[in-house]
């Protein structure tokens, strides 16, 4: 495809630049150029974009606040039409109402095609230097207090680096709620990703929260949280691992299942097994 080449019906998903404008891809581009309309979360945003871009098509308003009516009128343009989804920044659907459309244009049978491109999320986990073979993005965390610690509670025991959206006024306290909810963990703050003021702090949620009060931060931010540290297990828990499985498994099978939670030598493991089957 080319600048000025047809598209054909459906819904296109385009991720647009986070911050520097620069990110936006070729392929966004000639979707943006010969698409017949852009479904957006703020016109104003999308207009911005698009005229820098030197581009011009209609703007329909696509966000949290749009009613059924709104997709399904937007889902049976799609039969006929080129329509582009985008978000204000990044890629549209992460923590985005973009999902429920997607859901009634795959119902109704209507061509579907997604752009990869600018997602803050895993911009902030590169420049994090956190473990990124296993991460979770969860959106926003909760406003209140109470939930916000339960929220941090249920992935306390998650092997993976937590990568949450947070507004400037209220990192201090998300950042003392996994203080105390998620203590020893390493933390990274990301924000205004791409942009001139790019910056990504790292250390312990104390520190960053003291470091964040004395400066109020601006822009948009990314929180993450490292996993938890490793736990060294000893002989008598491995023991006692071993003694709860023989009551329901056979030997072979007790031993690997704690060889592989503890990484311990399979032999020694075994018999370990034996002995305690002869006790």
């Amino acid at each position: 495809m080319s600048d000025g080449d047809p598209l054909a019906p459906g819904l296109y998903i385009v991720a647009t630049p986070i911050g520097n404008l620069g990110d936006i891809t070729r392929r966004a581009v000639e979707v943006l150029s010969n698409c017949d309309g852009i479904a957006c979360e703020d016109t104003r945003v999308t207009q911005k974009l698009i005229r820098h871009l030197g581009i011009s098509k209609p703007l329909w308003r696509y966000d949290d606040h749009s009613a059924p009516k709104d997709r399904a009128r937007l889902v049976d343009s799609m039969r006929q039409r080129a329509v582009a989804l985008v978000s204000d920044a990044g890629m549209p659907l992460v923590s985005d109402p973009g999902y429920r459309l997607v859901q009634d244009a795959k119902e109704a049978g209507v061509p579907i095609a997604a752009l990869p491109g600018a997602n803050a999320p895993l911009t902030a986990l590169a420049l994090s230097g956190l473990p990124n073979d296993r991460f979770l993005f969860a959106g926003f965390l909760p406003n209140k207090d109470k939930a916000r610690r339960e929220a941090l509670e249920e992935f306390a025991e998650l092997r993976a680096t937590l990568i949450f959206f947070e507004t400037a006024p209220r990192l201090t306290k998300s950042l003392d709620a996994v203080a105390a909810t998620l203590p020893g963990r390493e933390i990274a703050v990301a924000r205004e990703l791409t942009k001139l003021y790019e910056e990504c702090r790292a250390g312990t949620a104390e520190d960053l929260s003291a470091h964040y009060a004395a400066h109020p931060p601006r822009g948009e931010i990314v929180l993450l949280i490292g996993p938890p540290p490793e736990r060294e297990t000893s002989a008598d828990d491995a023991d006692a691992m071993l003694r709860d499985l023989l009551e329901t498994e056979k030997a072979s099978k007790a031993v690997a299942q704690v060889a592989k939670a503890t990484g311990m030598d399979r032999k020694a493991l075994y018999a370990r097994a034996m002995e305690i089957k002869g006790e």
